[in-house]
């Protein structure tokens, strides 16, 4: 009679959140007899461990890979922008463009805007980036930049401001980054790109 090959346990989630607030979780391998490992997967940050570990060695596995993960992105992430480099950005996103005609009197970042990347008063010319944007790809912080900038010049997204915006040709590449990060992390039902008509980023 053939051998009946053993269940593969399935993968499960942890009490545990990676560096940018991903789901992390456990996969039990039999293979496995010392060794761990991280891995990113959809998302999510699928840890492996041995079958036979404890819970006790789970945890202290997990925490482990969790702390040189952490270290490992923060090595690779972009350098951190000042407020100083936001301006500077905007300046120089106005000039090639929009004609230079986007002129806010301040652009600063913040860490009280979870459900917007940016927004923009119009009336102040104040914009502010939400500072979850820090150690994002280059492109995607200057995308972000540029939706604010043209809501300068159009406050609402309709057929005027969408022209405008794609003048910057990664526009909608950012748009689609931002939105997977946001499915990722289960944020604003995965719909949360450069701006949405429900999620107006504009103050009026």
């Amino acid at each position: 009679m053939p051998r009946r090959a053993s269940a593969v346990p399935a993968p499960y989630r942890v009490d545990a959140r990676g560096p940018r607030g991903e789901e992390v979780w456990v996969r039990r391998s039999a293979q496995r007899r010392r060794s761990v490992e991280i891995r990113l997967r959809e998302g999510r940050l699928v840890v492996a461990i041995p079958s036979t570990y404890s819970a006790a060695q789970e945890r202290e596995a997990v925490e482990g890979l969790l702390v040189r993960y952490g270290a490992k992105m923060e090595a690779h992430a972009p350098r951190a922008r000042s407020d100083e480099d936001l301006v500077a950005l905007a300046r120089e996103l106005s000039a090639d463009h929009l004609e230079g005609r986007a002129r806010p009197r301040s652009i600063t970042w913040t860490s009280r805007q979870n459900q917007r990347w940016g927004s923009c008063t119009p009336s102040t010319g104040t914009i502010r980036l939400s500072d979850r944007l820090q150690g994002m790809p280059d492109w995607v912080v200057r995308a972000v930049v540029m939706h604010e900038l043209v809501h300068l010049l159009e406050p609402g997204h309709g057929p005027a401001f969408q022209a405008l915006l794609h003048r910057y040709p990664l526009a909608e590449r950012a748009d689609g980054f931002l939105r997977g990060y946001a499915w990722a992390l289960d944020e604003a039902g995965g719909e949360q790109g450069l701006g949405d008509p429900d999620q107006d980023d504009v103050e009026r």
